[in-house]
């Protein structure tokens, strides 16, 4: 067992809120300066740019993990988190087709931009990703488990997009294995009102900017013997679940 020092849910520059720097390779590399060892993408309502993502980590000797911030039709964030690339690339298909379509302003929201491994830009999304999907919480929790994922809800201490903002309580179904919170001062009270345990307390930067996102601070204790990133992965899923 050793101790694997984490951020799963950080903006790139895709996301309409997130900065142009935030490119794949400069996230990669922000993380590897402040000893990080797992680290995920996740921008609003895509995946698109986790290959690149995946391909940059490795340079850094960061263990990737593909991932997403999805709204749902309650208005709520969630973060979704993939095993397995294709898989994020599935449901990033299935999302983009519920997204709910309002053409994205550049000159209010910001560029939306999809990069290659070399941070090259090779697209931009024309749709606000930031906004709303149909897709109701239950549904999107059936659906990402159908594809290996896992997905809980994402600052569950703030007062916007939250669950406990948005519903006023936690559901009992479905019954999410983790939550994240944003101010760690809030952990033991929030654990006793929802009832997830402690150590399945996500604290992770919601990072917009590379200065956000987490230093070495948080981290899981997993299996890593026989070493392999992928099987680091695997045993970081099999503790979330």
């Amino acid at each position: 067992m050793n101790k694997y020092y984490y951020d799963l849910h950080i903006h790139s520059c895709l996301s309409p809120c997130g900065d142009t720097d935030s490119t794949p390779n400069n996230i990669a590399g922000m993380g590897e300066l402040n000893g990080l060892n797992i680290m995920a993408i996740t921008d609003h309502n895509s995946c698109k740019n986790c290959p690149a993502f995946f391909k940059a980590a490795k340079r850094h000797g960061v263990i990737p993990v593909a991932g997403m911030e999805l709204t749902t039709a309650e208005e709520i964030h969630f973060v979704c988190l993939f095993e397995q690339l294709e898989r994020a690339l599935e449901f990033d298909d299935f999302v983009y087709k519920r997204l709910i379509k309002v053409e994205n302003r550049i000159d209010i929201f910001g560029e939306q931009l999809i990069l290659d491994e070399n941070d090259v830009v090779i697209g931009n999304d024309d749709f606000l990703l930031s906004n709303a999907t149909d897709i109701s919480l239950e549904e999107a929790y059936k659906k990402v488990l159908s594809l290996g994922g896992i997905m809980y809800p994402a600052h569950i201490d703030r007062s916007s997009y939250g669950i406990l903002s948005v519903l006023g309580f936690f559901p009992e179904s479905p019954q999410f294995s983790c939550a994240e919170i944003h101010n760690k001062n809030k952990a033991e009270e929030l654990c006793k009102f929802t009832g997830v345990s402690n150590d399945k307390i996500i604290f992770s930067s919601d990072a917009h900017y590379l200065w956000d996102i987490n230093e070495k601070e948080h981290y899981f204790e997993l299996d890593d013997e026989p070493y392999s990133s992928d099987f680091v992965r695997k045993k970081l899923f099999d503790f979330l679940r």
